[in-house]
């Protein structure tokens, strides 16, 4: 009984006393303890973090990934592989199947990573589901996708698709309007527009893109009206072009192929930028006035007057045009009394000389003269310069008079 009360008072018991219940001596527990933590710091964890590469470590664990790869390497990303085993288990009910790929699908698509999106629910669609709700999802949602990377014809095929299943599903008939929209087929996107409105007359993007497509319409058809008017324009313009030019014994290159049929004019590949746009005109007198070409062969240069009339002279222009030395011309050979005046017959193999004191329309009318694309063009040499000399070796010369 004392034994007890003295146990009772405060003494330890036995058991505790050997070990503290584990049946070791205190003594045989630190070395235990002394040899197991011996052994942790000889022998580091080997799952350990490294101080220098930790953030790429760590994204390697599936929990702790900002970014899923695009490939699972099962040796690479064991936890991952098995994961995504778990996930895309076949043996899985085909509705689950089909779910888990929409999951993912909407996962990419939030991310903007609409081509992973599109992949993942034409998955999905293949596990072919017998709900044809999830199939509309499947999609729409690739419709959505499509449109976003641009693929308008596949995103309005997916959303007829899904109409097929059901006929009143508003995100298709949403998403379809979209297509025809972007596609320019404005009457289809206001008929979409109209389909859907039935359904939810408040729809604020069906509301937004029908007034916006009868909008461009409008303008379209404006637009049509406006061409259609200037080609009726143009083209009686261009009949009294023709009539004037036959009246004065003009002749003109009809087509481009009867141009190609001729021989290539020896100033092909002497261009002026500024001819572009230049066209002939008829004024109120009934005088017509020429966009024309003027050739420098010794030099490869260019001058254009974009309305030469047809009573003024060549050497009226020579005055104006040279009345200060060209920069090219570093022998000042080029002045208004010392220019000759060519032009070539239709084969090229012979010159004409025209005299400066002539009009335009004198020139035009010389019966070997063809005028291409409504724009006469003449060379220019200095007298009996060398570079002229040599030019018109081998071609007849013709004095106009």
């Amino acid at each position: 009984m004392e034994a007890q009360r003295q146990n009772a008072a405060g003494g330890e018991p036995q058991a505790e006393r050997q070990g503290q219940g584990r049946g070791l001596p205190e003594e045989e527990e630190d070395d235990a303890m002394d040899a197991f933590l011996d052994k942790f710091r000889s022998q580091p964890y080997r799952g350990r973090l490294h101080e220098d590469t930790w953030e790429q470590e760590l994204d390697k664990i599936p929990m702790f990934m900002k970014k899923a790869p695009s490939e699972i390497n099962p040796q690479e990303n064991p936890e991952l592989a098995c994961l995504q085993s778990l996930i895309f288990d076949d043996e899985r009910p085909l509705e689950e199947q089909a779910k888990t790929y929409k999951d993912e699908g909407n996962d990419y698509f939030k991310d903007k990573d609409y081509q992973r999106a599109v992949a993942s629910y034409t998955e999905g669609l293949k596990k072919k589901c017998s709900d044809p709700n999830l199939n509309v999802v499947l999609l729409t949602n690739r419709a959505a996708a499509q449109f976003h990377l641009g693929n308008l014809r596949s995103a309005l095929n997916d959303v007829l698709a899904a109409r097929k299943l059901k006929p009143s599903h508003l995100k298709a008939i949403i998403r379809g309007a979209m297509c025809h929209l972007e596609l320019k087929n404005f009457s289809e996107a206001m008929s979409w527009c109209d389909e859907g409105l039935r359904l939810d007359s408040k729809e604020k993007k069906l509301l937004d893109m029908k007034t916006k497509a009868d909008k461009l319409k409008r303008a379209e058809q404006r637009d049509i009206r406006k061409a259609k008017l200037k080609e009726r324009k143009e083209a009686a313009q261009q009949g009294m072009l023709l009539r004037a030019a036959q009246a004065r014994k003009i002749r003109l290159a009809s087509t481009a192929s009867d141009e190609e049929e001729e021989s290539v004019p020896s100033y092909v590949g002497l261009v002026s930028q500024d001819a572009v746009g230049a066209r002939v005109s008829l004024d109120d007198s009934g005088r017509l006035s020429w966009p024309t070409l003027l050739l420098y062969p010794e030099y490869g240069q260019t001058d254009f007057i974009s309305a030469f009339h047809e009573d003024s002279r060549f050497i009226d222009h020579f005055m104006v045009m040279f009345k200060e030395r060209p920069v090219w011309d570093l022998e000042r050979k080029y002045r208004p009394n010392n220019l000759e005046l060519y032009f070539e017959n239709e084969d090229g193999d012979e010159m004409y000389q025209v005299s400066p004191e002539h009009t335009l329309l004198e020139t035009l009318q010389h019966p070997r003269y063809l005028v291409r694309a409504w724009t006469p063009v003449f060379m220019v040499f200095a007298k009996q310069s060398s570079f002229c000399k040599k030019f018109m070796q081998g071609r007849k010369v013709h004095w106009l008079r």
